[in-house]
């Protein structure tokens, strides 16, 4: 009788394309890591159940599931896994493929503020705070907005005191040297991205 050999193209796929995704298939399966998470009751799917997802090839369960969107990057389940498996690296990664490959589940907040914090940060290399707090606040409606900033008025005040928030960012803020020279590395990203994606 002639070995069988198992293929799973998702694992393969995760191998390439995810940092760290390598180690998904050293998951012995303990649930130390959804033990360990501060959200651990809430997860849809714990990161051992997705790597044993992954294993299974259940590609579009995977990568449409909003457990990856979760992570707190808070490394309590590296800290704790027996295997010392990179979890939170592979769950920011197997995020990322998810947002690559448009099937991010609709309306994920933690998938909205990347997105507002990514356009916000390639416009001057900078984050300007008071525009992505704005944007924040008024991402469903300007009533919704309007409520999102009176509650958080006092924290945006101590801001102020601070000199963490200045009301004249709304015109432009601060921004790097060669911003010309930042959306050329950008381009050359996204070029590399794109040549690696049609390779893969």
């Amino acid at each position: 009788m002639s070995e069988m050999k198992y293929h799973n193209n998702f694992l393969k796929e995760v191998e390439e394309r995810v940092e760290e995704g390598h180690m998904v298939k050293m998951c012995m399966q303990c649930g130390v890591c959804s033990g360990s998470c501060p959200f651990g009751p809430h997860w849809a799917h714990p990161p051992q159940e997705l790597f044993m997802m992954i294993r299974a090839g259940k590609r579009e369960e995977v990568l449409s599931s909003d457990s990856m969107w979760m992570c707190t990057s808070c490394y309590q389940c590296i800290v704790r896994c027996p295997r010392k498996l990179p979890i939170t690296h592979i769950m920011h990664g197997l995020a990322y493929l998810s947002k690559r490959e448009g099937m991010v589940p609709k309306g994920q907040p933690t998938a909205q503020f990347g997105q507002m914090f990514w356009d916000n940060l390639t416009k001057t290399g900078r984050v300007n705070e008071l525009k992505l707090s704005l944007s924040l606040y008024f991402k469903d409606g300007f009533g919704q907005g309007i409520k999102n900033a009176m509650a958080m008025q006092s924290v945006g005040l101590g801001l102020m005191k601070a000199g963490r928030l200045n009301p004249l960012e709304i015109l432009g803020g601060h921004s790097i040297k060669d911003k010309s020279g930042f959306q050329a590395m950008l381009k050359k990203a996204r070029e590399i991205e794109d040549t690696r994606r049609k390779l893969a």
